[in-house]
């Protein structure tokens, strides 16, 4: 049930990523400037951010299983019409369209997996959505790489219809799942919902995991609105926490690397598609091996340490990359390979520390009335950082580069400078204000913000 369910993961990953190959051939396909794919791009996450949004009211409204059902078929179509889009309008009407699958699976997935698991194995089966992700990235640029082909400009299309497979598994394999036992529970179905946990769930804990849903389902009704949230003086710095989180999360540049990384390739030497998308494989899996180190990290080091770690790593491999840049100037050559190495170290340190701290701290610092609302507040600061960061990158480069005398190799740097200088501004953010949440209560973080407590001193 949870491999099938954990597809809209992989789903999510994959058409976040498949733009990352197909970017250099649209290019040349569709003879576009780097604006236009820019737009082509951030359409997508547009259309995420609007499937995040309705997600919420729909999965409770018509059940967990058909919201994923609607977000497969999205998938589907929008592989078909992504793949057949006429022109750049076509295409971004389809992207748009895509993103929308994108963004309610990136709401209704782990809250379905979360709901359908045993209890005593519901944090492995819930981070399978997470690892998903990042074996769909990378998937998607294997499949890329596979069917790059200098030759075939319009070779981008037949990448899209690759996101079809895997739609088709999530779509006719959701068909055969239940309906989450707690949202049958909170409609009043009792009989159905015992029945499902009869066949998930270990028999001497049903009648106890019941009363903890039918408990739950009591407190999410007695939720503060968002208009309430933001009277409440206490909730300031959980409600900062979770949109500062997502700015530094988005604002290092992960997202400029996963969609546009290939032409990042090409801009330090790369010439053909086909070998900077190879480049770009290698980064894929960078990220899958470093995400799956991350589970065993986040518990045992704790959230500061990992924070720290992380963003400290990525300062250092930013400046790197920009050093890499400067240094095409003079020798290409190890100019190149510095920049390809640099970047394997920045996702190394991106995915096994902010990859999963930025959802991790959204659900631990708010209390369970206003759970829903703050993880909608951090979910929506993620898509729109990230629209802002991808839609700003190409134009970046170009203002760097026009201040450097048009010499685009500084100007490329001068960009990942920028990402350095916001990790590091997030390193003295995260001293002050990241709190430590490793071991703690969800009640016992409510009470301290209750009684005026700070980040620092929990």
């Amino acid at each position: 049930m949870a491999s099938i369910a954990a597809t809209g993961g992989l789903l999510f990953g994959f058409d976040t990523g498949v733009i990352s190959g197909a970017l250099p051939f649209i290019k040349n396909d569709l003879n576009i400037g780097e604006s236009e794919v820019e737009d082509i791009t951030t359409f997508a996450i547009i259309g995420a951010m609007f499937g995040a949004l309705i997600s919420g009211y729909l999965s409770d409204k018509l059940g967990r299983k058909r919201i994923i059902l609607a977000a497969a078929l999205i998938f589907l179509v929008g592989a078909i019409t992504c793949g057949n889009a006429n022109g750049v309008g076509g295409l971004m009407a389809a992207r748009i369209f895509l993103g929308v699958g994108i963004g309610i699976a990136s709401f209704a997935t782990p809250l379905y997996l979360a709901e359908i698991s045993p209890a005593s194995i519901r944090g492995t089966l819930v981070s399978m959505f997470q690892l998903l992700i990042t074996i769909g990235i990378f998937g998607a640029f294997l499949s890329d790489g596979a069917i790059a082909d200098d030759a075939n400009p319009s070779c981008w299309r037949n990448m899209f219809y690759v996101g079809t497979i895997p739609a088709l598994v999530l779509l006719v394999g959701m068909f055969f799942l239940p309906e989450s036992p707690r949202w049958l529970l909170s409609k009043g179905r009792d009989n159905e919902a015992l029945k499902i946990m009869d066949k998930i769930e270990d028999p001497a804990v049903i009648a106890e995991e019941v009363n903890k849903m039918k408990s739950d389902i009591a407190q999410t009704k007695e939720e503060m609105s968002i208009a309430e949230t933001f009277k409440q003086k206490w909730m300031f710095f959980p409600l900062m926490l979770a949109v500062l989180i997502m700015f530094f999360q988005q604002a290092v540049g992960i997202n400029t690397v996963i969609y546009y990384g290939p032409s990042i390739f090409q801009k330090a030497g790369f010439e053909s598609g086909e070998a900077a998308i190879m480049a770009q494989v290698s980064v894929g899996a960078v990220n899958v091996l470093f995400a799956i180190a991350s589970l065993f990290l986040i518990d045992k080091l704790g959230r500061r340490k990992l924070f720290f770690l992380g963003m400290g790593g990525m300062v250092v491999t930013l400046l790197m990359i920009a050093y890499g840049f400067i240094s095409l100037a003079d020798d290409g050559a190890n100019g190149q390979y510095l920049v390809v190495a640099s970047m394997l170290l920045y996702i190394a340190f991106f995915a096994v520390s902010m990859g999963p701290l930025g959802w991790l701290i959204i659900t631990e610092v708010f209390p369970t009335k206003v759970r829903g609302v703050g993880s909608s507040i951090g979910s929506l600061s993620n898509w729109g950082f990230n629209a802002l960061i991808v839609w700003t990158f190409y134009k970046s480069i170009g203002a760097f580069t026009n201040a450097f005398d048009g010499k685009e190799s500084y100007g490329t740097a001068g960009v990942f400078t920028m990402f350095a200088i916001i990790a590091l501004i997030g390193i003295v953010w995260g001293y002050f204000f990241l709190p430590e949440t490793k071991g703690k209560k969800l009640d016992e973080i409510e009470n301290h913000w209750k009684n005026g407590g700070t980040p620092r001193t929990l």
